[in-house]
C-alpha cells in the first residue's frame, strides 16, 4: 500500500492489465506513467526519470471478525459496482473463486527470470527494507515465533504476529527486548505484548504503545507479505531469516 501523494498532488491510480516479473504495473490517470506496484517506482512514461518514488505505507492482511472487534465502526466498499457481478468477488478459499486455482498451484502463474530455490516459490513471506537492506521473514517461522527480536540495516525491530503469519506486523524496538503476547480480549486493540523488564506494550495499528505511559511509542515500520518468488524478484540481494 503506498501513499499517492507526490510534491502536494495526489495522483488516481488505475490497473493497467500488464505484468512484470509476475507482477501487477499500474498506472497514474494523469501523466498515464506505468508504475510497477511492487516497489512503487515508474517504469515506463514521462516520470520515469524523476526520481519520484510512492511512500510506502504498513499493511495488514487480517480476518474481517479480527478487524471488526478492534476497528468497529469500519465501513466497507459495496461488492455491487455496477461492473462485475458479485459472485466474482467470493473469497479466495471458495471454488467458484478465480483466484482459487492459482492459489494452489505451486508456481507462479507468469514467467519470472530472477528466482531462488532457497525457499518454495510460493511460500509467503513478510518483506521488510530498512537502510537499504532486505529481508524476507518466512510466515511459517512467524507462526511458530510470536515475538521475534531483530536489528535489520543497522536498527532494532520486533515483529510481531498475534495470530496467523499473515496478520504479523513489524515495529521500531529502539534497545528493548520483548519476551511474549498475551490476550485482553477481541481484536489487535486486545494485544498486549511484555518485555523482558516485565512493562507491558499494547499493540496498535500505527505502533506499540506503552501501557503505563503512552507518550512512550514504538513505530511501525513498513513490511508486506509477499509470495517469495514476487519478493526475490525485486530484492535479489534480500536476506532470509533463519538462513546464513
Amino acid at each position: 500500500m503506498y501513499s499517492t501523494k507526490i510534491n502536494g498532488e495526489v495522483l488516481e491510480f488505475g490497473t493497467s492489465g500488464l505484468l512484470y516479473r509476475s507482477n501487477k504495473l499500474m498506472y497514474d490517470r494523469g501523466t498515464e506513467t506505468l508504475w510497477r506496484q511492487f516497489t512503487g517506482e515508474p517504469v515506463v512514461g514521462p516520470l520515469v526519470e524523476s526520481g519520484i518514488k510512492l511512500e510506502l505505507l504498513p499493511v495488514l492482511l487480517t480476518t474481517w471478525g479480527d478487524w471488526l472487534a478492534t476497528h468497529p465502526d469500519t465501513t466497507v466498499l459495496d461488492i455491487d459496482t455496477g461492473l462485475y457481478p458479485a459472485e466474482l468477488y467470493v473469497p479466495e478459499w471458495d471454488p467458484r473463486s478465480i483466484y482459487y486455482g492459482v492459489r494452489r498451484q505451486p508456481e507462479s502463474s507468469f514467467p519470472v527470470w530472477d528466482k531462488s530455490d532457497r525457499l518454495p516459490e510460493k511460500s509467503e513471506v513478510l518483506g521488510l527494507i530498512v537502510n537499504g537492506e532486505a529481508r524476507a521473514y518466512p510466515v511459517e517461522t512467524l507462526q511458530q515465533q510470536p515475538v521475534l527480536n531483530d536489528t535489520l540495516g543497522g536498527r532494532g525491530l520486533v515483529v510481531i504476529t498475534p495470530g496467523e503469519g499473515a496478520g504479523a506486523r513489524a515495529f521500531q524496538r529502539d534497545g528493548q527486548e520483548f519476551a511474549k503476547v498475551r490476550f485482553a480480549g477481541d481484536g489487535a486493540a486486545s494485544v498486549i505484548v511484555v518485555d523482558q523488564g516485565g512493562d507491558e506494550w499494547r499493540l496498535e495499528e500505527d505502533a506499540l504503545v506503552k501501557v503505563s505511559d503512552p507518550a512512550q511509542r514504538l513505530d511501525r515500520l513498513p513490511s508486506h507479505v509477499s509470495y517469495w518468488f514476487g519478493w526475490y524478484a525485486f530484492h535479489t540481494a534480500t536476506e532470509i531469516y533463519g538462513q546464513n
